[in-house]
């Protein structure tokens, strides 16, 4: 790690992260058409954003910067591959298996599954002999989230924490940026076991929704569980929440996973570029029987 990168991730403890969080989130609702139209188009230029895909494709026509930032893509923008599919646009920053209960955020940084899960023994235990990958979404991708594969929500947990930022500087240097900074943990049952899908809050990020409960609002300093009398059942594809400024999708399945890139049929490497909806990798085939 550079001097600055350690400096940048080293600067962030003292501030008051949820502080400028709610301060941003103040701006970018603003519906005021010179500010909102002069802080959408610095955006785009700043980070060469491409709006050639988006469904409303012109800057201005937006209601505000969130508005913007959680644009929706037309329908053949990112059509669907086979297997597990990635549930969003960004960096592929570290994928494997859980070994011990412990997924890697980064080298030489390893955080534990009942941690990033909101402390919950009993639920980590699913997960362990199974597989994870994380994918971190830079400020210019599409921000909603889809489904890796199809699953029945069973539970929606919110875990408190910090948000610190969560580019590849800061998951290099923070230890247990994952497992400490404020998050959403969403676990689904499927045909293939227990999922977990795991939206991590990060500096900036004004909020977090999803699909069947609207904008998640804190409630208090510990761990939030919620359980649905509906039966909520997504499709592989379908969306399933978004963020409100950029942050990262933690995947923990209860099998192993193989994770290989269609196009290339080699393993992925870390920090490849992926876009939602592309093959991520599959199960392997249970073993015949003997």
């Amino acid at each position: 790690m550079t001097l600055p990168q350690k400096a940048f991730s080293l600067l962030q403890y003292p501030l008051p992260h949820h502080a400028i969080s709610r301060l941003t989130g103040t701006f970018a609702q603003s519906e005021v058409p010179w500010l909102k139209n002069m802080l959408i188009k610095a955006f785009i230029k700043r980070f060469n954003v491409d709006m050639s895909q988006a469904l409303e494709p012109d800057p201005t026509a937006y209601a505000n910067f969130n508005a913007f930032f959680t644009r929706a893509l037309k329908a053949d923008a990112r059509p669907l591959g086979q297997g597990i599919l990635s549930p969003a646009d960004g960096s592929l920053s570290r994928h494997g298996r859980l070994q011990a209960g412990q997924l890697v955020q980064a080298k030489g940084h390893t955080y534990s599954a009942q941690s990033l899960l909101g402390g919950d023994a009993a639920l980590a235990e699913e997960f362990m002999g199974g597989s994870f990958a994380t994918v971190y979404l830079s400020p210019r991708d599409y921000h909603r989230v889809h489904m890796p594969m199809t699953g029945t929500l069973r539970e929606m947990i919110y875990v408190p924490g910090r948000i610190f930022s969560v580019n590849k500087a800061t998951a290099s240097y923070v230890p247990n940026l994952f497992a400490r900074n404020e998050r959403l943990v969403c676990i689904f049952d499927s045909e293939h076991g227990p999922f977990a899908m795991v939206l991590v809050g990060a500096m900036v990020v004004a909020a977090i929704e999803t699909v069947w409960s609207g904008q998640v609002t804190p409630l208090a300093g510990v761990p939030q569980h919620t359980r649905f009398d509906n039966t909520i059942t997504l499709e592989r594809g379908e969306e399933m929440g978004l963020f409100k400024l950029g942050s990262t999708v933690v995947m923990c399945f209860a099998k192993p996973v193989t994770f290989s890139n269609p196009a290339t049929r080699e393993d992925y490497r870390p920090e490849a570029m992926v876009q939602m909806g592309q093959t991520l990798g599959d199960f392997p085939p249970a073993p015949p029987i003997a």
